[in-house]
């Protein structure tokens, strides 16, 4: 999970406003054959591969980020999984990528991300996110998608973003962090493809998600299907230290019906669920939500060893986290075997108390695209609705290019000309829209505590 509320990138994301039916069948992942392994014993195993100092924490671009991309393609193929991504290099995919010679598991590209691009790598390193499909067993619906997905890159050997950065170069392995996510993916597209849903699942295994949700953004800037045939996004993100039984759902204010699925979800597995509504966070749902997808992401909450090089599977409560899967599962056929689609809806900003307090931070509402660009600028990847910034007329792909008469070349300087100003606040806001150049006067927000 991306540390936005840790690291010193803290405050910038803070301004820009990051924070803040019953189904009947059975549930695959609880079901196991006499003398067969557990959901939690194959998901405990996976943990382990995918968190032993092997792979040396999976940083994105490294040997080991590519050999846990490895792992989970061998995954999607062991369980019969249609590869989705496009591979253009052999002779005729090309003209005709449709082609099944066409397809693979690896959806590749560069990620650059801002974080890169300040600290002298702006050319950034080739990664992948690894993408399989499950075919849905209803001719009229398997042209829509379910999307289940989790990042399976950590910090690696590097302290950017580490909570422990004295220990220098040790490898922060990330087991909960988000090996534990990875494997609920896994242990899921299992169920799936032994018993498909109405609508096609689409798996995917993120990388990039701690340099700025990377992965995530690339795939929906770049999606093997129709981005709005895409139903609903599912994400798991540091799902394995159930604790209490307490699980926090995020998103289920973004379509009409999901407070609902959720509830019913969790009538067999009677966690303490404790919903959120809002659809923009900290890890991967936080990209298909600026698509206007509805969104549920599951999450066991931070410890003590987020980030930190004590992040090890033998802390990993594997019977909890199948309880997780077992209601998980039984909310994406809920929404993968409905008749109809989801009613989507954009989660209006928290109400937010104007103050000039010293000390109280100015909030504008907006998404920012943590993916490097070539032009200068602080491109947004969404907008929360009833924001100042939404209040203003900015838009997703809207890039600010000025702030309160500063120049914005990147992140940092928005932050920086955030910080000049209080709640309450007019600010005069210059920026492009599809290369024109337009400004608006917004009136700053208080962020919403």
């Amino acid at each position: 999970m991306r540390a936005y509320q840790y690291r010193p990138l803290r405050a910038v994301l803070r301004a820009c406003g990051v924070f803040s039916l019953l189904g009947t069948a059975p549930m695959a992942v609880a079901q196991t054959p006499h003398g067969a392994s557990t959901a939690a014993e194959r998901v405990q195993r996976d943990i382990e591969f995918l968190a032993s100092d092997r792979l040396e924490g999976r940083l994105t671009g490294s040997a080991g980020n590519d050999s846990a991309a490895a792992f989970i393609a061998q995954r999607a193929a062991s369980l019969g999984l249609r590869p989705l991504a496009v591979d253009t290099t052999p002779p005729g995919c090309r003209a005709t990528p449709a082609l099944d010679r066409c397809r693979v598991y690896f959806q590749k590209f560069m990620a650059r991300g801002v974080e890169m691009v300040r600290s002298g790598h702006p050319e950034g390193v080739p990664a992948q996110n690894v993408v399989a499909m499950i075919p849905g067993s209803d001719p009229a619906l398997r042209g829509q998608y379910v999307v289940v997905g989790a990042h399976y890159d950590h910090l690696g050997r590097s302290t950017t973003g580490a909570l422990d950065p004295e220990l220098r170069n040790v490898i922060r392995n990330g087991a909960d962090d988000n090996a534990s996510g990875t494997a609920a993916v896994m242990e899921l597209a299992r169920a799936f493809a032994a018993r498909p849903a109405n609508r096609s699942i689409i798996v995917v295994a993120f990388s990039g998600e701690e340099l700025g949700l990377l992965g995530s953004q690339y795939f929906v800037e770049h999606a093997p299907v129709a981005i709005d045939s895409i139903d609903a996004m599912v994400n798991f993100d540091m799902i394995g230290r159930l604790r209490n039984d307490r699980l926090i759902v995020y998103g289920v204010a973004t379509a009409k019906e999901l407070a609902g699925i959720v509830d019913s979800a969790n009538a067999a597995t009677r966690l303490a669920v404790s919903a959120v509504g809002d659809g923009f966070g900290a890890s991967d749902h936080s990209s298909f939500y600026a698509k206007g997808i509805p969104v549920l992401h599951f999450f066991t909450d931070i410890h003590e060893d987020y980030h930190r090089a004590s992040d090890h599977a033998d802390k990993i409560n594997a019977a909890g986290e199948a309880r997780v899967l077992a209601m998980a599962e039984w909310a994406v056929r809920n929404i993968a075997d409905r008749p109809g689609r989801l009613t989507p809806v954009r989660v209006t900003a928290p109400a937010t108390v104007a103050s000039s307090r010293e000390g109280i931070a100015a909030y504008l509402g907006s998404i920012p695209d943590m993916a490097a660009g070539d032009a200068p600028g602080l491109r947004l990847s969404g907008v929360r609705a009833g924001s100042p910034a939404d209040v203003g007329g900015l838009q997703a792909g809207d890039v600010i290019v000025e702030f309160g008469g500063a120049v914005v070349k990147d992140l940092y300087a928005y932050s920086a000309a955030m910080k000049q100003h209080k709640p309450g606040d007019a600010v005069r806001i210059v920026y492009t829209r599809a290369g024109v150049r337009h400004d608006t006067t917004v009136t700053l927000g208080a962020r919403p505590q």
